[in-house]
């Protein structure tokens, strides 16, 4: 395994109400990061070169990298449930990989050999319910595959004849592993592309719906890359086109009522392409943040307005560990950022 190289950078900054935070590096290692989960005071990753492992939050020197495959497979999912994790690479042959959390042996328990395999997001809803899917064979559907007995068995559906068509050209981004989301009976998976647009299934029955929005749509490189839900009804999608990431108009929206209409947010009033959105805890929806290739922002206003508060550039995913400290991860590094009491 390659020594990694670690050391600690702090930055102080100001923001929304003369808020502080500080800015720890916890890890740097040549790796592309799109995937992470906490567990166990961990931040655990998947990335390039098959390389998957952990850092821990409170003591940078306990850590672990492994290598799941003797190929250079390149990961950009990463899912949990009680004893294992699970990652997929994005090119074919798919492989799901499961990791025990306790030994960290790792097998496939999986292949997707469509010749169009590509995974674009995985994510286990409950303990036994997981699901993951790949961009479009010739059948113009998304590829779902999905778990009910917590990773065992997979069932895969390269033409799920429920799942509504897609429109030419439309697909979904492996860009952060939050094009998915799930709340209650509800989970939601959103594209780009041609068109951008939601779609919604109900208690995990396969019975899925697609909504329209007015997001950025139209070329391949445009479109929504995350979403989060806060409940059943309120959640936020962010996007945008990541070959010109300071184009800023209609690429973030929410919606009240599930995914099936989205009203449009600080169109031309916000610092441009963002590939994860994240509700902030406790906070019942007004604080949420979001990064971009180029920097992280926040907003104290339920999405309606949107600051940049760091210039931290290369980062691609994020999660929070708790209404103090948000985990983000990227090009060679994962970092940690810490919200400070006035």
């Amino acid at each position: 395994m390659k020594k990694l190289i670690l050391f600690s950078l702090t930055v102080i900054s100001s923001f929304v109400l003369s808020q502080r935070f500080t800015i720890d590096t916890l890890l740097t290692d040549q790796i592309s990061i799109r995937a992470i989960q906490l567990w166990d005071g961990k931040v655990w990753y998947a990335g390039t070169d098959s390389k998957f492992g952990y850092v821990n939050i409170k003591d940078r020197s306990d850590k672990k990298q492994i290598t799941l495959s003797d190929k250079k497979l390149q990961f950009r999912t990463l899912a949990q449930n009680k004893r294992s994790f699970y990652a997929i690479n994005i090119e074919s042959p798919a492989y799901f990989f499961q990791i025990n959390k306790k030994t960290l042996k790792s097998k496939v328990v999986f292949n997707d050999n469509d010749a169009t395999a590509f995974y674009d997001a995985f994510k286990f809803v409950d303990n036994d319910f997981g699901i993951a899917f790949s961009d479009p064979t010739n059948s113009q559907r998304l590829n779902i595959s999905q778990t009910r007995d917590g990773g065992s068995k997979w069932i895969h559906c390269n033409d799920c004849k429920d799942f509504p068509y897609l429109e030419k050209g439309e697909a979904a981004f492996a860009a952060s592993n939050t094009n998915i989301a799930g709340v209650g009976n509800f989970i939601w998976i959103a594209t780009g592309g041609s068109k951008s647009r939601i779609y919604r299934m109900k208690n995990k029955d396969c019975n899925w719906k697609v909504f329209e929005t007015t997001f950025i749509q139209g070329t391949s490189s445009q479109g929504i890359y995350s979403i989060d839900f806060l409940d059943e009804n309120f959640g936020i999608a962010v996007g945008g086109d990541y070959t010109k990431q300071s184009d800023n108009v209609n690429n973030i929206a929410t919606t009240n009522d599930g995914g099936q209409t989205w009203q449009i947010q600080a169109s031309g009033k916000n610092t441009g392409y963002m590939t994860c959105v994240k509700f902030r805890p406790k906070t019942k929806g007004k604080e949420i943040v979001a990064v971009g290739d180029q920097h992280i922002s926040f907003s104290s206003d339920y999405g309606k307005t949107w600051t940049k508060i760091s210039d931290e550039k290369n980062l691609y995913t994020c999660e929070w560990l708790n209404h103090d400290t948000l985990i983000l991860a990227g090009k060679n590094k994962i970092i940690k950022l810490d919200f400070l009491n006035n």
